[in-house]
């Protein structure tokens, strides 16, 4: 596995800051013009839109919807990775983010119906949606030709890159010894993102040895499973699980990855449990919501164990396409270790999706 060299470690680092300006804005409500195609598109997060921005685009607006979200609301998907929606120019903030949230469904049910633009989008378009992911909100996004001197100006092909230069960009910053419970000999490496987002962090068990196979597991934070220890997922019981497998084994390494929610954060997390509670399971949750069923990216696990020094792993999972996507990133995965806990009545059909249409190997 080859590392990123000090140069494009500092040229990521200067995009993702831009990126991590635009996203705040996203957050904030404000509109941002994004360069790409033949001129730049002001885009403003659905989420997060007020009235006034809305009639500042003066009638020459659309709203941009993922594949996911538009086939729930029987949108053609004419267009590759997107829908692009025109607006009339008498939409309210409200009515939009009825739109875009589907757990407003039920209380709006009577939307459309939509027409979508048949022309090729740019990537200006791509990028504005994929801005409002960044930013933690739902993924639609307002776009607008029209940008005004002064305003926020990042091209799409920095929002575009961001997962690469997030790679190329995280830093070991600290590391400690911390002994827990059934597992007294470990030590707690923390990372650092180069937009200075949420730290990443390695729970290294008994030192083992570097450029040797070693026992891991990927584990994406989970605030109500792990902290809270929620039943509607099997989360906290793996995270301590693995650190006691690999405990026993001799040692090992668990990366514990800032990814809620499969990727999609705590508050969309949030949003797809309403869902499950109205009856649809956990993929067809995030599907209605605009997401993929797992958003997750493993380049920066494998970045963490190259800065650990590590190449190879017998990967502690149930998911074959993490095994496969953490060789895709440059890890040679020796073994795939079985990682299985029982169920409980509110976790079981949770559980019985991630094996049916997941592919887990429960």
């Amino acid at each position: 596995m080859t590392l990123p060299s000090k140069t494009n470690s500092r040229e990521a680092t200067r995009r993702l800051v831009r990126v991590a300006e635009a996203a705040e804005a996203f957050r904030r409500g404000r509109p941002v013009a994004i360069a790409g195609g033949d001129a730049a598109l002001v885009a403003l997060a659905v989420e997060t839109a007020q009235d006034d921005a809305i009639r500042a685009m003066a009638g020459q607006g659309h709203l941009l919807l993922t594949h996911a979200r538009a086939a729930t609301l029987k949108i053609r998907l004419y267009t590759e990775g997107l829908v692009a929606v025109p607006l009339k120019g008498n939409e309210t903030a409200e009515q939009l983010r009825a739109i875009a949230d589907p757990t407003n469904d039920l209380a709006s049910p009577l939307k459309g119906p939509f027409t979508a633009e048949r022309g090729k989008l740019t990537p200006a378009h791509l990028a504005a949606v994929k801005l409002a992911k960044l930013a933690g909100l739902l993924p639609a996004a307002l776009v607008w030709p029209s940008a005004q001197p002064g305003m926020l100006e990042i091209p799409a092909a920095e929002i575009l890159s961001y997962e690469d230069d997030s790679v190329a960009a995280l830093k070991l910053v600290a590391r400690a010894r911390v002994p827990l419970q059934g597992a007294e000999h470990t030590e707690l490496a923390a990372f650092r993102p180069g937009d200075g987002g949420p730290e990443h962090y390695a729970i290294v068990i008994n030192a083992p040895q570097p450029h040797q196979p070693v026992l891991a597991r990927l584990h994406s934070e989970c605030f109500t499973g792990d902290l809270l220890g929620s039943l509607k997922c099997d989360c906290g019981a793996q995270l301590r699980g693995a650190i006691e497998t690999i405990s026993q084994s001799g040692g090992g390494v668990l990366l514990y990855l800032a990814q809620e929610g499969r990727g999609i954060g705590l508050i969309n997390k949030l949003r797809a449990y309403r869902l499950q509670d109205q009856g649809f399971d956990t993929i067809e949750a995030n599907e209605r919501l605009g997401f993929g069923a797992d958003e997750r990216l493993y380049g920066v696990a494998a970045r963490m164990l190259g800065l650990l020094g590590y190449d190879s792993v017998r990967l502690l999972t149930n998911n074959p396409d993490k095994v496969a996507a953490l060789e895709a990133a440059g890890v040679k995965v020796i073994e795939r270790v079985p990682h299985a806990f029982p169920d409980n009545e509110h976790n079981r059909a949770y559980l019985r999706t991630k094996a049916e249409k997941a592919g887990h190997l429960l």
